[in-house]
């Protein structure tokens, strides 16, 4: 039982560091574009 005491609030530490990093990297752009990648491969200019 007392290991509860230190598994909780890790697995707390890790979700809020998962949340954050989620927002950050959305508020950077990263999500932005989500349809360039797949034409960029369709269309490829290498001759």
């Amino acid at each position: 039982m007392s290991v509860i005491y230190i598994v909780l609030p890790a697995a707390i530490i890790l979700a809020a560091a998962a949340v954050a990093a989620f927002i950050w990297s959305a508020r950077a752009g990263q999500l932005d574009d989500l349809d360039g990648p797949p034409t960029r491969m369709i269309h490829d200019d290498d001759e």
